[in-house]
C-alpha cells in the first residue's frame, strides 16, 4: 500500500481579515463531503484489507499501516447508504479521532478524493434542522461553494462511543 499524500501544512490561513480553515473534499456515493484537514493524517490507495469476523457491517476490516493495525470504516455503510463500491479511484483516508482523551487512528473508505478547499467561517452554516428522527450530530456544518454546498463532517461524532469501543476491539483482535 503506497501513500498517496501526506498532509503537511495544517495551519489556518487568513484572507481579508478572516480565518480560512482547510478541508479535504471527497466523493461518497455521488455526494461531496469534507473533513477538516487537522484530523487527516494521510491518504492511501485502497489495498488489501483483512476482514475481522463478527464486526458490524460498516467496519470493512483492518490494514497494516507501518506496523500498526488500523481499522477501516466504510462511510457509505456507516451513513446507511449501503457498502461502497470499490474502483480504481477509491482511497482510504487515515483520520485521527479524539475520544475520551484518547486518540484513535482509523481509516475511512471514500470513492475519490477531490481537493483541499479553504472555507471561511462566514461561508459555513449550521447543519439543517430536519427534526428529531434524523441524526445531524455528525455534521459540523454546510460549506457554501460557488456551485452548491459541501457537507462538512464532524469526525469526532461520526462514530459513537460504542462504535469506537468496537473499533478498539478490532485492533486488539487483529493485533
Amino acid at each position: 500500500m503506497t501513500a498517496l499524500a501526506k498532509i503537511q501544512d495544517r495551519s489556518p490561513t487568513k484572507a481579508g481579515g478572516q480565518e480560512l480553515e482547510q478541508y479535504l473534499t471527497f466523493m461518497l456515493q455521488g455526494e461531496v463531503f469534507a473533513i477538516g484537514i487537522l484530523h487527516i493524517k494521510e491518504i492511501i490507495e485502497y489495498g488489501k484489507l483483512t476482514t475481522v469476523p463478527m464486526m458490524p457491517e460498516f467496519i470493512r476490516g483492518v490494514i497494516n499501516l507501518r506496523g500498526a493495525v488500523v481499522p477501516v470504516v466504510d462511510l457509505g455503510s456507516r451513513f446507511g447508504r449501503g457498502r461502497s463500491e470499490i474502483d480504481r479511484r477509491s482511497c482510504i483516508v487515515i483520520l485521527e479521532l479524539q475520544a475520551g482523551g484518547d486518540t484513535q487512528v482509523i481509516g475511512v473508505v471514500v470513492d475519490a478524493v477531490n481537493e483541499v478547499l479553504e472555507i471561511g467561517d462566514e461561508s459555513i452554516t449550521p447543519p439543517p434542522a430536519f427534526g428529531a428522527n434524523i441524526r445531524t450530530d455528525f455534521i459540523q456544518g454546510m460549506g457554501r461553494l460557488e456551485d452548491g454546498f459541501v457537507i462538512i463532517l464532524d469526525v469526532d461524532n461520526i462514530l459513537s462511543v460504542e462504535d469506537l469501543k468496537t473499533i478498539g476491539q478490532v485492533g486488539e483482535l487483529a493485533g
